[in-house]
């Protein structure tokens, strides 16, 4: 499944790329996506997973890693950005986890054998 094409990672990031680096910002991208909602992707993709793609793939090959600063002898060098790597951040989530009909949020799901609930005896004055 694409979520994206080539000429549309080109025209947002303002660059070409070879199919090689092409193909392995698609599986990078697809498998972080994947990572947080599992296969509940429908083909086509559901509002909202198409944009989220294309800012995860525009980050990939500008600094994989995440690295946030490097130094080779006198020369250190920091990056600035606010989103650096192939991390997803809370806004992609919360985006890829509602089009999927994923919860957001924090779960209610109880998980705890029904015996191991707390027993509670109210005390009324007479």
């Amino acid at each position: 499944m694409d979520l994206l094409t080539k000429t549309q990672l080109e025209a947002l990031t303002s660059r070409t790329y070879t199919p090689d680096e092409y193909d392995v910002i698609s599986m990078m991208t697809l498998d972080s996506i994947r990572g947080e909602v599992g296969d509940r992707i429908t083909d086509p993709p559901q509002p909202g997973i198409r944009s989220v793609a294309l800012t995860i793939a525009a980050r990939v090959l500008v600094n994989a890693a995440g690295v946030s600063s490097e130094q080779a002898g006198g020369m250190l060098i920091s990056y600035f950005a606010t989103q650096i790597g192939k991390a997803i951040t809370a806004d992609e989530r919360r985006t890829l986890r509602r089009a999927v009909g994923l919860s957001a949020g924090a779960s209610s799901l109880d998980i705890a054998p029904r015996e191991c609930g707390p027993t509670v005896t109210v005390w009324r004055a007479q």
